[in-house]
Order: C-alpha cells, then sequence, then structure tokens
C-alpha cells in the first residue's frame, strides 16, 4: 500500500521558458510546478537525484510528497506527470498535485500477473492486455501495484476485472466485465502455401501439349520386324517388282 510520505523540499522558480529550464537540467535541477486545490500554480525546482530518491521507495510514484517550499509549510501532494528526456532518460519536468488526505483521488495503478498459467505448459501464449487499471482510493490507501494471479488459466481462457479480487477501501473505475487483463491462447502456427497447379487439361501419355510439334524423326516408331510395312510403303514395293 502506498502509506509512505517522503519529505520533498524544492526551491521557488523564478525564469521562464524552455531555455531556463534547459540551463537548469544542465545544473542537475529538475523544474516543476505544485497545484493546489483552488490556488494558483507554484513553479519551483528540485534537484534530480533528490526527486529520483523520493519517487523511488516502496511506493513508487504513488508516493504521498510532503513538498517543502523553501522553508513555509509542507503541502501533501502526488505525482500526476512527468516528463523524460530522450534519450537518456533524465526527468525533464514535474507535475505534482496538491491533495487532502482525508479525500479520495482518482489514479491509475499497475497490473502485475503472477504464477505460471497451465495453458501455457501446453504450449499455449499469456498476452496481457491492460497493464494499468483506473482506481479511486484516498492518497495513503493507493495500491503500488495490483496483482493478478494466473496460474489457473487455461488455452482459451481470459480474466477480466471482475475477475480482479476486491480490495477495501480501492473502487475499480473501469467497466469490470469489458476490461480485459490477461488471455491464453495458442501459438499462431504459419502455413506455407502450397504450390499453385498449372492451369489446363491434362495429357495422356505421349500427347504433346497443343501448339508444340514432335522433333525430327519421332512422328512414329519403326516397325518391329516382320510386321507389314505401313500403307504407301508397299505400293513402293509393287512398282519396283514390275
Amino acid at each position: 500500500m502506498a502509506g509512505e510520505r517522503v519529505k520533498l523540499e524544492v526551491t521557488e522558480r523564478e525564469g521562464r521558458g524552455s531555455a531556463d529550464s534547459r540551463r537548469l537540467r544542465t545544473q542537475g535541477l529538475v523544474p516543476g510546478v505544485l497545484y493546489g486545490r483552488g490556488k494558483t500554480p507554484h513553479p519551483f525546482v528540485v534537484h534530480e537525484r533528490e526527486l529520483r530518491r523520493a519517487l523511488s521507495g516502496d511506493s513508487g510514484l504513488h508516493a504521498i510528497l510532503d513538498v517543502v517550499v523553501g522553508e513555509g509549510t509542507a503541502y501533501p501532494a502526488v505525482l500526476k506527470d512527468y516528463q523524460q528526456e530522450v534519450p537518456s532518460g533524465r526527468l525533464a519536468h514535474v507535475d505534482l498535485h496538491e491533495v487532502r488526505l482525508d479525500q479520495p483521488i482518482q489514479t491509475q495503478v499497475a497490473v502485475e500477473l503472477i504464477g505460471e498459467p497451465a495453458g501455457v505448459k501446453e504450449g499455449g501464449v499469456l498476452s496481457q492486455v491492460s497493464r494499468d487499471l483506473n482506481v479511486e482510493a484516498l492518497p495513503m490507501e493507493i495500491p503500488d501495484h495490483l496483482e493478478l494471479d494466473v496460474s489457473g488459466m487455461a488455452i482459451g481462457d481470459s480474466l477480466r476485472l471482475v475477475d480482479l479480487p476486491a480490495m477495501e477501501g480501492v473502487t475499480y473505475l473501469d467497466d469490470p466485465e469489458e476490461t480485459v487483463l490477461a488471455t491464453v491462447t495458442m501459438p499462431t502456427v504459419f502455413v506455407e502455401p502450397e504450390p499453385e497447379e498449372v492451369e489446363g487439361e491434362e495429357l495422356e501419355e505421349g500427347e504433346l501439349p497443343e501448339g508444340e510439334e514432335a522433333p525430327e524423326g519421332e512422328e512414329g516408331e519403326a516397325p518391329a520386324e516382320g510386321e507389314a510395312p505401313a500403307e504407301g510403303g508397299g505400293e513402293q514395293q509393287q512398282q519396283s517388282e514390275e
């Protein structure tokens, strides 16, 4: 559970614009804005290492940050949004929202799949369809993640939000029946196409395709010994005898 509160000291920011933001980042500082309930947004800067320390505890990005501006009052706040530099991945900007600890807030929480499905052991493929869920809870009761046991899934099974165990104090805001969390399916098999058959009528043995002629000397077979010669050959023999 996100019951962790972390002190985060920040400094009021005087400059504005992208050029000023780049200058701050070269000094290891991250620009940000603290939004209050009906208050004017409060620009600030914070050391990147301090910000990472505050967001890398057990509660991660769901930690309650006690934001102290200078030497003033601490404001309980949560991380609402952040930007990272490409390709370094360094934090480039953060948005913090002040909260009341006795009033629920809405946020997204990651879903983690635990266990190995029975269907995967039989050759199936596990797919996680939804990785984050929208929830509502008091700031100190926002879970850092939600666990879904998939060990009982067989091939063809699906788990939806309705199958996720309820958590006291946490309300799921997505459609319980329509929100699919995980599926186990058969692996996709690639089937090579069969070679295409040549169109046309089948030919009998010895028959040539239409339009083709037999090579010279192969039009007919020579008569076997003792057989009568073909017609025409007999006429030539009679003429020679006369």
